[in-house]
């Protein structure tokens, strides 16, 4: 077996010889710049990362080991190349979804990632549509997808080469790659909840379109999230065709309301109320209540205590809409009520808490 070293790449490779016609070798640790993979998800979409990460070693960074700006590599096409951001195989970056970066919007897929840095701590973030290069050392330019600038930060010494996420958000998230003192940030951004909305579409027309469920949880996002209301409300429509129920009437009447439709809304919920159970009359009042509907809590507050009149947490939970309120006596009356009936010990310690924040107990 003859050894080639080759130093560009900083691997051994090795070319068999003889009658064999390819070669068995064992997997073995890569040294001195092992292989990584960080992944991070965005709403409902992941991005990948996967690199090499070489070390410092005492060594000269920024300008020697790293040369700045665009540079001629010794080998492959001999043209002006970003830095691989990493070691070996050039590093990737694999988006499950359509995502902005640096505000430039991206089509989802794996792309080639390289920095280009600047003396004076610019720099420039580089995607290529080539991402199955040694390195960058076969750069061209027209492969390119993105090219954007970006400002580097100064931060603490990272010995081996780190690509981490920070400044997370509903919608975004900042990829940093930290080497020596330097951080070369990359602004991510993804539509979340066009993706959440498409992607519930198809997942509908799958098993999970034959249940209330997967329509009402559909019709839930849409509502919660203030967002793709229409569709929403056909979800809703078609879980309630499933199962009419609490539940889902209560969905669809949130999503009317959100349309300026509150008198639909209203009927709605009086019809959801005729078949509520206790402990999803008792949640719609607390609904209620921390959206600041007080005198509305109470009125579903009540309905539950002459349902239920033998249940204290129906009487408690009527006492904290009143000491919401501000009515101090009335809130006095129920939490008293629910002690009478020998509540639990969880209930019996919130009305025992109120009454004496009131001087009452």
């Amino acid at each position: 077996m003859k050894q080639i070293i080759m130093p560009f790449i900083g691997v051994l490779m090795f070319v068999c010889v003889g009658k064999s016609s390819h070669c068995q070798n064992i997997t073995v640790p890569r040294t001195p710049s092992p292989a990584a993979e960080v992944t991070q998800t965005i709403g409902i979409s992941k991005v990948t990362i996967s690199y090499s990460r070489p070390s410092v070693k005492g060594r000269e960074v920024w300008g020697k080991l790293v040369e700045y700006g665009w540079t001629v590599q010794p080998f492959g096409l001999g043209t002006p190349s970003p830095w691989r951001a990493g070691a070996n195989e050039n590093t990737t970056i694999r988006f499950s979804h359509q995502v902005k970066v640096e505000g430039r919007p991206v089509p989802a897929g794996i792309y080639g990632l390289a920095f280009v840095v600047n003396r004076d701590n610019t720099g420039e973030v580089v995607l290529s549509k080539d991402n199955r290069a040694w390195g960058t050392f076969f750069y061209e330019a027209k492969n390119d997808q993105l090219r954007a600038p970006i400002k580097l930060n100064n931060t603490s010494f990272t010995e081996m080469l780190t690509y981490d996420f920070i400044d997370l958000t509903k919608n975004s998230a900042t990829l940093v790659l930290n080497w020596e003192k330097k951080q070369f940030p990359v602004k991510l951004e993804f539509a979340v909840d066009d993706i959440v909305i498409v992607n519930a579409t198809e997942e509908l027309k799958g098993a999970m379109g034959f249940t209330w469920q997967g329509f009402s949880s559909a019709a839930n996002y849409a509502l919660q999230n203030k967002t793709h209301l229409a569709e929403g409300l056909a979800w809703s429509e078609k879980a309630i065709a499933l199962n009419k129920s609490f539940a889902t009437l209560n969905v669809k009447a949130g999503i009317l309301k959100e349309q300026g439709k509150t008198a639909e809304a209203e009927k709605i919920m009086t019809d959801a109320m005729a078949i509520s159970t206790g402990n999803e009359l008792n949640l719609y009042g607390y609904q209620l209540l921390n959206n600041g509907q007080h005198d509305k809590a109470i009125e579903v507050f009540t309905v539950n205590t002459k349902r239920y009149p033998k249940d204290p947490n129906t009487w408690d939970s009527l006492g904290e809409a009143y000491f919401t309120k501000g009515d101090t006596k009335n809130a006095i009356i129920n939490f008293k009520k629910s002690l009478s009936l020998n509540p639990p010990e969880a209930v019996k310690a919130n009305s025992e808490k109120y009454l004496k924040q009131m001087n009452a107990l």
